[in-house]
């Protein structure tokens, strides 16, 4: 399970964001946070394992507490999620060892994408004694690839990560329409498409179209 905090001066966002979390299995908020000196507090009896913090708040910026967060929790991960776009909060952030930084607002698909990128790493780098050069490479971005499939190539527009995500819904349902999904994916009804269709084209996927009650025709997709 991924334990997660927000820290958010604005509590409709990481109400947002919390129910962002929702799409991502084995993930849960482990508190939420409107200041930097709260969070500090906070994170002394907590287990965390990634926290979503925010550059604006009331007291400090996020980037001057990063490393506080380190001394606190060494192995904990931080995304960045901000409408700072100065580039030397930026720039100070990349350095201090974020893991992303994303800008606001945020959307859906980008949000789930990158905690589950950071989730999978997670979960590989706790399975290994030591690390490779593969697995670091994913980390550092200089590859695409799934961790567990490095010989999958896809084409543009076509993730890795979420073509495995779709795999893994497709491989559980009895037949799932591209709306159904995107729900489960965290994505839109169109993006859902685009990668069934795409699975459809290398043979591992089916589409039948069923009627429903109303009698107006629905494209299902079925694993092969």
């Amino acid at each position: 399970m991924l334990k997660v905090a927000i820290t958010e001066d604005d509590y409709r966002v990481a109400s947002i964001h919390e129910g962002f979390l929702k799409h991502i299995e084995d993930c849960e908020v482990v508190f939420k946070s409107l200041t930097a000196g709260d969070t500090l507090d906070k994170l002394q009896g907590t287990d965390v394992d990634l926290i979503l913090l925010d550059t604006y708040m009331p007291d400090r910026l996020g980037t001057e507490i990063i490393e506080e967060i380190k001394e606190i929790k060494p192995d904990v991960g931080i995304i960045m999620i901000s409408a700072g776009t100065d580039k030397e909060i930026v720039r100070e952030a990349l350095k201090k060892g974020i893991f992303d930084y994303i800008i606001k607002p945020v959307t859906l698909e980008r949000f789930v994408d990158t905690v589950n990128k950071f989730k999978q790493f997670y979960e590989e780098i706790d399975k290994k004694d030591e690390v490779d050069q593969k697995l670091l490479d994913t980390y550092f971005g200089r590859s695409s690839t799934v961790l567990s499939e490095p010989d999958q190539n896809t084409p543009k527009g076509i993730d890795p990560l979420t073509l495995k995500k779709v795999k893994e819904i497709l491989k559980k349902a009895k037949g799932v329409t591209a709306e159904e999904m995107g729900r489960q994916m965290g994505a839109s009804r169109t993006t859902a498409r685009r990668y069934l269709e795409y699975l459809i084209s290398e043979g591992e996927c089916q589409a039948e179209l069923e009627y429903g009650i109303v009698g107006r025709p629905e494209r299902k997709y079925y694993q092969s």
